[in-house]
């Protein structure tokens, strides 16, 4: 897909930089159209007609190139992944037993691209995120990538535009001196989700950031902290590094059930940055990471007085509402007098809910779960 042009000589491909696309989760607060067999990253959510996994490829080719991305996904989503980005190879993508959390897969990309380039810097972004301005990305994670060369773990910040409740938030210390780098920063510390009190203290006082999980990082100095933090969750990833560049995945089948299951940003991030290893580039280019049917809703462009619609347009009816329609099981969807509204008809579920109450739906499929109901997850 063809992406904007960069104004400045730096529209060139990072030399030795590597994308890291974990590829996972069932975004259940988008059921029943996100779903365990088919997650959001799969779905073209915002209209462009690219899927939110399409389009994470498609801003990250600028900076990698042709052969610069290697996927995470698991196993039972390999063939969608491939169909949707065929111009993947097999050393491109690396298919999961089993989920085991952000730190095993990134964690095993770095293990096995460091022994194919022991000096690649690598950067993880999510497949099923949404970023409105690309060359200011670009431009963001190329700062990154000049700290990395020095050393540091480097994380992207968020500048927030609310008092958001729903993300960790990073904070800044004292400003690095990096070459490439003008807007670096140390990490004083990451805190966790907080509470709309305390994460309005933190816009009303600045020098916070949303964590939206973007790290950039030497493959070395990523293993090299993992093997101080969580010595056999690395030794087990180095095995099976070794054991899938040889072409023999038994490694993978009988170590990675045994891996300990961890985010990065406890098992890196957090401890890194309180010995004053992590730093951070500020990002002010348009994120979301989609986390409900009230964000996406937002996302997308807005007519007043009618509910917007992801989908075929002709097949919905409304009468004095708003809010957001999916008619994705192809019947005709009728709304009256109801305001912000989520409808959501899927051959085989339907959901309707309101905006304010979005994040909520992620209950239904943990009742779906404890039912037995395995064929709507």
């Amino acid at each position: 897909m063809p992406q904007p042009d960069d104004p400045t000589p730096a529209a060139q491909p990072v030399p030795g930089f590597v994308a890291v696309v974990p590829a996972g989760g069932a975004g259940t607060r988008l059921w029943p159209l996100s779903r365990a067999g088919a997650p959001k990253f799969l779905h073209d959510l915002t209209g462009t007609g690219r899927t939110l996994l399409q389009a994470t490829a498609d801003r990250l080719r600028p900076l990698v190139g042709d052969d610069g991305l290697l996927l995470v996904t698991g196993r039972t989503h390999l063939d969608a992944v491939r169909a949707q980005l065929p111009d993947l190879t097999d050393r491109d993508v690396l298919g999961e037993p089993s989920p085991r959390d952000s730190m095993a897969a990134i964690g095993l990309a770095a293990a096995v691209l460091v022994r194919r380039d022991p000096e690649v810097v690598i950067g993880s972004f999510a497949a099923d995120h949404v970023i409105t301005d690309e060359v200011a990305f670009r431009a963001t994670v190329r700062q990154a990538v000049a700290v990395a060369r020095e050393g540091w773990v480097c994380t992207i910040g968020i500048e927030p535009t609310h008092a958001a409740t729903g993300f960790g938030y990073v904070r800044s210390g004292e400003a690095l001196e990096v070459a490439g780098a003008p807007d670096a920063q140390v990490v004083a510390e990451f805190v966790e989700k907080p509470d709309a009190e305390t994460a309005t203290g933190y816009i009303e006082q600045g020098g916070f950031r949303w964590n939206a999980g973007m790290f950039v990082v030497r493959a070395a100095t990523l293993l090299g902290h993992l093997r101080m933090q969580l010595p056999a969750l690395h030794d087990g990833l180095v095995e099976i590094a070794a054991g899938l560049e040889a072409g023999d995945e038994s490694a993978l089948d009988r170590v990675w059930p045994g891996l300990t299951r961890i985010a990065i940003d406890h098992a890196i991030a957090e401890p890194v940055a309180t010995a004053g290893g992590v730093a951070v580039v500020p990002g002010d280019f348009g994120w979301d990471d989609v986390g409900d049917w009230a964000s996406l809703r937002d996302l997308l462009p807005s007519v007043a007085e009618v509910p917007t619609v992801i989908g075929d347009g002709s097949r919905v009816l409304s009468v004095g509402s708003t809010g957001l329609v999916v008619p994705a099981a192809g019947r005709t969807v009728a709304v009256v007098g109801l305001d912000d509204v989520v409808v959501v008809d899927t051959p085989d579920a339907l959901l309707v809910t309101s905006t304010a109450a979005a994040q909520r739906v992620k209950e239904v499929v943990e009742r779906l779960k404890a039912t037995g109901a395995e064929e709507l997850l």
